[in-house]
């Protein structure tokens, strides 16, 4: 019952923020958080009008560029949309410049941390039951390293892990990324898909990497593990790896529904090369616990001959059991991190890998982070320097495999890389090169 021009009143002493919040409270307050006179006030205050000086005839006179027309010209909400393209263009120019300096090591960005703090995003899960009925998951635990950032969520609320269907992981980021006090999740934001799950009989259709004494941990590709607490088989935890090559478009350009799809490579093709996207390939190979980092080094003039090219793939050896002198060790015992609320563990035998392979020009070209877990080896070892178990981990999707071969040292209690080896598909290597093996 309130006159809508005490309500303009009230409103006109709101920021931005709030002001788009009431907006979604009712058709009414919609209309009046749109007013022109009210959004023209908060823009002007946060981008003045330019002012130019002229001179004509000796006499200096100076004139004030306000870029607008009277307000009834104006259609309602006008100088809103004008304010959030204006903030968001802001905020992506200053993102952009961070990422615009590259790490020759791995050929990505060497800000991706700073830049996705500069534009407050964060990743939240979005559990979907069989009913329809959304349950959103946002209290997080982020840890960053060189190519990829994990994303641990935990809630002492789960739903019924029989009751859900789908899983989506969501890039989310104020609507006005610049404001100085932090995001509110009641504030009004944008969500980008990343990645979606089916859940659907989970136990079944998922990959087993490992167990302690409170959960049990299964992977789902692209990245993503779920902890089941044992006795319930419920779910605990929730476990997300994203590797940073293309992680800021896909976790802000995309939808709500339709996640970003990654620009195709451009070929540029070599007549005179005869063995054109067989060589100078460069790995960064990082492998950790999400908490600890067991292994990070980069590996340079990586090769194929045209004699190892079998089953559709191209084969790249990185350590050679063969060669000794490249034989790597790992720093610690293999394990993966989790905690909750209360509790908190560590999951051995299972780890991070994080996989960023670069093209001659130094460009990323075949790039995932993934939870993989080791298997010990029916067969023992056949090397004189290493007389212990052997263990191999083996990850594959569609664009290659990745086959390690570790040993474990009881008398120094550390494990020793001792073959390691990518297999590129062929198809990726002809749309990314335009050759044709």
């Amino acid at each position: 019952s309130m006159p809508s021009e005490m309500l303009l009143k009230i409103f006109s002493y709101l920021d931005a923020v709030s002001l788009l919040s009431v907006g979604c409270v009712n058709k009414l307050f919609y209309h009046l958080a749109n007013d022109n006179g009210i959004w023209l006030k908060i823009y002007s205050s946060c981008f003045p009008p330019k002012r130019t000086i002229s001179k004509k005839n000796s006499e200096q006179t100076e004139t004030v560029s306000l870029g607008c027309a009277p307000l009834h010209d104006r259609k309602p909400g006008y100088w809103k949309k004008e304010y959030i393209f204006k903030q968001i263009a802001a905020v992506k120019t200053r993102v952009m410049r961070l990422v615009k300096p590259v790490d020759p090591c791995t050929g990505l960005p060497c800000k991706n941390k700073e830049a996705m703090k500069a534009c407050n995003l964060r990743w939240i899960i979005v559990l979907k039951d069989k009913t329809g009925r959304e349950h959103v998951v946002e209290k997080t635990n982020v840890s960053f390293k060189d190519t990829s950032v994990t994303i641990l969520w935990y809630s002492t609320n789960w739903p019924c892990l029989d009751i859900l269907s789908t899983l989506k992981v969501f890039g989310v980021m104020p609507l006005l990324p610049d404001q100085s006090r932090a995001a509110s999740k009641n504030g009004p934001r944008r969500r980008s898909l990343i990645a979606e799950y089916h859940l659907a009989k989970l136990t079944e259709s998922s990959v087993a990497v490992g167990a302690d004494k409170l959960v049990q941990l299964f992977s789902l590709n692209p990245g993503l593990l779920v902890g089941l607490w044992k006795e319930q088989n419920e779910i605990a935890f929730v476990m997300a790896s994203l590797h940073y090559h293309k992680l800021l478009e896909r976790s802000t350009l995309g939808s709500a529904t339709v996640q970003y799809a990654l620009p195709p490579n451009k070929p540029v093709l070599d007549d005179i090369d005869p063995e054109y996207g067989l060589h100078d390939y460069s790995l960064h190979l990082d492998m950790h616990g999400r908490s600890c980092t067991y292994l990070c080094g980069t590996f340079k003039s990586l090769f194929c001959r045209k004699g190892d090219i079998a089953d559709g793939y191209l084969r790249l050896t990185v350590v050679s059991l063969k060669d000794n002198t490249k034989h790597l060790p790992l720093s610690g015992t293999l394990g993966l991190s989790w905690e909750t609320d209360v509790f908190k563990g560590n999951v051995k035998d299972c780890y991070m890998m994080d996989v960023t392979l670069l093209d001659e020009n130094g460009k990323p070209f075949w790039c995932f982070s993934a939870p993989v877990y080791m298997e010990l080896s029916s067969k023992a070892s056949s090397l004189y320097d290493y007389m212990g178990h052997i263990y191999t981990t083996h990850y594959a999707d569609s664009e290659g495999k990745v086959c390690v071969e570790l040993v474990w040292l009881e008398g120094t209690k550390e494990y020793f890389i001792v073959n390691l080896v990518l297999y590129i598909s062929i198809q990726k290597v002809n749309n990314w090169y335009g050759t044709n093996y």
